[in-house]
């Protein structure tokens, strides 16, 4: 259902920017992405958990690692080897943006524990800012290699890193907090929460494929369509490497380790979409081919991999 929604989002998005002159860019988008899909999440963060990190911190030092050291590293090597900086940069984004919107789903459904979950979602999303500065440094360190002026451009990450850090994580934690004590509401959207975040999925694909700046994707497309292929492979052996360090790194009979896997197994892809607004002006436009192929392969991807746990968890039940 949420791939069906994605796919329409993007496509009715692209047929309103190729047909008129498209969305003008504006930063509410972002405090829109922060209130109807970061908010919610952080309903179920309590103070009182904050013990599980010291008690669990083993397992959240190496998903840190896991997402914040090795697998940009991975996303560095395979950009470097497209030789385009768009697409470099999108794979990298995608590689410091753990788990998604539907990553306690997947924890739930697998037996993962649901508590630390939520608190390693919470710790990565406070992470959002170094997430932001390391694509920065990433555009710093690796414009020489791809030929680019990324540090004369205005446009680059620094200009855009308190609006972003306010956007997405102050604002909708202070709301959060707020709505808690309005009980009835609370209730309301933790029951239509599933609702709630597939219109706001298909509200931001929408709008974002609608921007001025989506157009250009129909040049790429005409003029070096090369790209698409390249961006594709990349997705797909990231997506493998990242697979494999997950699993090498996690004891899945354990519902802790198996909560940190899914948040490693899964990016945060419509925030990465939401971020690559600001970022297109500094990497280019085909940075959106890897975050729009992101979401044809983990979402088949988790589901099959999902039926994969519950396969061997029925086996060591026999």
């Amino acid at each position: 259902m949420q791939l069906f929604i994605v796919l329409l989002g993007a496509t009715l998005g692209f047929i309103y920017s190729y047909n008129t002159d498209g969305f003008i860019f504006s930063s509410n988008i972002c405090l829109f992405a922060g209130l109807t899909m970061i908010m919610p999440s952080l309903f179920k963060v309590r103070l009182s958990d904050v013990k599980l990190v010291w008690e669990y911190r083993i397992t959240i030092i190496k998903s840190l690692f896991l997402n914040f050291v090795l697998l940009p590293v991975f996303a560095v090597i395979i950009g470097l080897i497209t030789r385009d900086y768009g697409i470099a940069a999108g794979i990298f984004l995608l590689s410091v943006l753990s788990g998604g919107g539907m990553v306690m789903y997947w924890i739930k459904k697998s037996g993962g524990d649901t508590s630390l979950g939520f608190i390693i979602l919470f710790i990565n999303l406070l992470l959002v800012s170094l997430s932001f500065l390391m694509l920065h440094l990433f555009g710093i360190y690796t414009e020489s290699y791809f030929s680019t002026l990324y540090t004369e451009d205005a446009n680059n990450m620094s200009s855009y890193a308190r609006l972003v850090v306010m956007l997405l994580i102050v604002i909708p934690f202070v709301t959060s907090r707020v709505i808690i004590l309005i009980k009835p509401l609370a209730a309301f959207i933790e029951t239509y929460r599933t609702y709630i975040s597939n219109a706001s999925i298909f509200v931001i694909l929408f709008y974002l494929f609608g921007l001025q700046s989506t157009q250009s994707l129909v040049d790429i497309f005409d003029l070096e369509p090369e790209l698409a292929a390249i961006s594709l492979v990349a997705v797909i052996v990231f997506y493998l490497l990242d697979l494999l360090a997950a699993r090498f790194m996690f004891n899945l009979d354990s519902p802790q380790e198996k909560a940190a896997f899914w948040h490693s197994a899964t990016r945060y892809i419509t925030l990465a979409l939401v971020l690559s607004t600001f970022s297109m002006k500094a990497f280019g436009v085909s940075m959106l081919l890897p975050i729009m192929f992101a979401y044809l392969i983990q979402i088949p991807f988790a589901i099959l991999l999902d039926k994969k746990l519950e396969q061997n968890d029925k086996q060591l039940q026999v």
